[in-house]
């Protein structure tokens, strides 16, 4: 019963304190309220004061634009007024301009209206002032001018006449000093000694005896050696000594070798014959790649582009000779001229470097085929796939007018390497032959006496009647002579022509 009661009073108790805290926190609440109306309305206010400060400054500074547009609008049509004025003033100025130029013209057509007639009246006067002159001369003005040229060529052709040979002299000079600087420097850089070759070969025996055994029973060893090389053995009255006689020099080196082996082993009989003579060509074989390897190597040529076989085919050429010249020999020296020379004049090195290798290429098989040696080598070289300023020196060389630089280097550089002392040699009917063509196309022209050809053919010495022959004429005529001999005559290097007119008076006091 206590507890009840005493639970009821608590209730109350927390009920009224309850009561209490309620009252309080409402009293607060409104409170917080009343302040944040009163915060809310100052700064309605605050915002309300600014507001209509920002609008005063917007107001101003729009009218601030808009007095700044005025101000450009006028002056932008005070600048257009400016420029339309100075415009009408330019156009006023240019229609002036174009009226005077209209009167300008006017007068020059009027002018030259005026020259027309005037030149038309002049030439009148001219024809009639020239029919005058014809008829009083009794010459029409062609006849006339021809006239008065041949006066002046009589009168002063001692003077054209020296005045031309002292500039061909100048100009000959110079170009003469030109090239024999390049040449001069071109064959001190490339020295070679010449060894000249014959048709012939011969072979050393031991003894005399040694040539019977060659000559084998009834002459079958001989005929042996003589059938399956194509050579001729030739066994005379000299002591110690076999000569092979063929035109062919690869044949001739295999029964020269072949020889040798026999001669050295002492059985010698047809089948140990055949035997020596397969050994030969084989080792000729290895030694003409070697030559064609060695060549290429000296040249400095890379074997990397040149085809196996075109190398065996230059190496036949060290045993192949032109006026006792070996042409493997020759090529190289060719090669290395005309390289030397490109360098100096500013061609194509390699180009005249291989094509001065392989000039000759064709005189390696114009022994087995049929046609000459410069188209022969075009053909091999086309075949090996070499470009035509290569394979164009094959032929190049021959032309009297190559048509590149390069073939005109190969060209001189084949007849330096050919006209060099001791690297040809002629025979005594050759050299004879040589000169007494040359005296004869010379001797064939009218005017000339006497002819003689001196210094091995170099030079050809021309005698002309004076009285037939002036000195016009001469210069003329020494130039046909030279052509001539190009035309008609094949020789190595070149040949001076050296035209003599000569008069003599002789008096006498007695």
């Amino acid at each position: 019963m206590y507890a009840i009661i005493a639970l009821l009073a608590g209730l109350g108790i927390g009920a009224g304190i309850a009561a209490i805290i309620y009252t309080q926190k409402a009293k607060s609440a409104k409170l917080s309220i009343q302040e944040a109306k009163e915060k809310a309305q100052k700064i309605i206010k605050e915002a309300e004061g600014k507001e209509s400060d920002v609008m005063v400054r917007a107001k101003d500074k729009a009218i601030k634009i808009l007095e700044d547009a005025r101000k450009e609008e006028k002056k932008a049509l005070e600048d257009l007024k400016k420029q339309q004025k100075e415009l009408n003033e330019r156009e006023n100025s240019f229609s002036k301009k174009m009226l005077e130029i209209d009167d300008l013209k006017k007068a020059i057509d009027s002018k030259a209206e005026k020259l027309s007639k005037q030149e038309a009246e002049i030439e009148a006067m001219k024809l009639e002032e020239s029919r005058k002159l014809e008829e009083v001369a009794g010459l029409t003005q062609d006849q006339a001018v021809d006239r008065m040229l041949s006066l002046v060529q009589e009168q002063h052709e001692d003077t054209l006449m020296n005045r031309v040979r002292k500039l061909e002299q100048v100009e000959s000079d110079e170009l003469e000093r030109k090239a024999r600087n390049i040449l001069g420097v071109t064959i001190q850089r490339i020295a070679a000694t010449h060894v000249t070759e014959t048709t012939t070969t011969n072979v050393e025996l031991p003894n005399d005896e040694m040539k019977g055994r060659v000559i084998g029973r009834e002459g079958r060893n001989i005929k042996a050696i003589e059938q399956l090389t194509g050579c001729e053995l030739i066994i005379d009255d000299t002591p110690n000594m076999i000569t092979i006689s063929g035109f062919s020099p690869i044949r001739r080196q295999v029964a020269s070798r072949a020889l040798t082996k026999l001669i050295a082993d002492g059985r010698i009989h047809p089948g140990r014959i055949e035997e020596s003579i397969d050994e030969a060509k084989k080792e000729l074989q290895l030694d003409i790649k070697k030559a064609g390897e060695d060549a290429l190597f000296e040249l400095g040529i890379s074997m990397a582009g040149i085809d196996p076989k075109l190398v065996q085919i230059l190496g036949r050429l060290k045993y192949r000779t032109s006026y006792g010249q070996n042409i493997l020999q020759h090529s190289i020296e060719v090669a290395l001229i005309a390289s030397t020379l490109a360098e100096e004049l500013g061609a194509d090195v390699s180009v005249c470097k291989k094509g001065g290798l392989f000039h000759d290429i064709g005189k390696a098989v114009d022994h087995d085929l049929q046609g000459g040696h410069p188209e022969l080598g075009v053909q091999i070289l086309k075949k090996f796939g070499f470009p035509e300023e290569i394979w164009y020196q094959s032929i190049g060389h021959h032309e009297d007018k190559p048509k590149t630089l390069e073939a005109i280097i190969v060209k001189a550089a084949d007849a330096i390497s050919g006209a060099r002392p001791g690297a040809r040699k002629d025979t005594l009917e050759q050299y004879v032959k040589r000169l007494e063509e040359l005296e004869k196309v010379a001797g064939g022209f009218e005017g000339v006496e006497k002819v003689y050809a001196i210094q091995a053919g170099r030079e050809v010495r021309v005698f002309v009647n004076p009285m037939s022959i002036d000195d016009f004429n001469a210069t003329n005529l020494a130039r046909d002579i030279a052509k001539q001999i190009e035309a008609e005559l094949k020789y190595p290097g070149e040949v001076k022509v050296t035209l003599i007119r000569e008069t003599r008076i002789t008096e006498y006091a007695r």
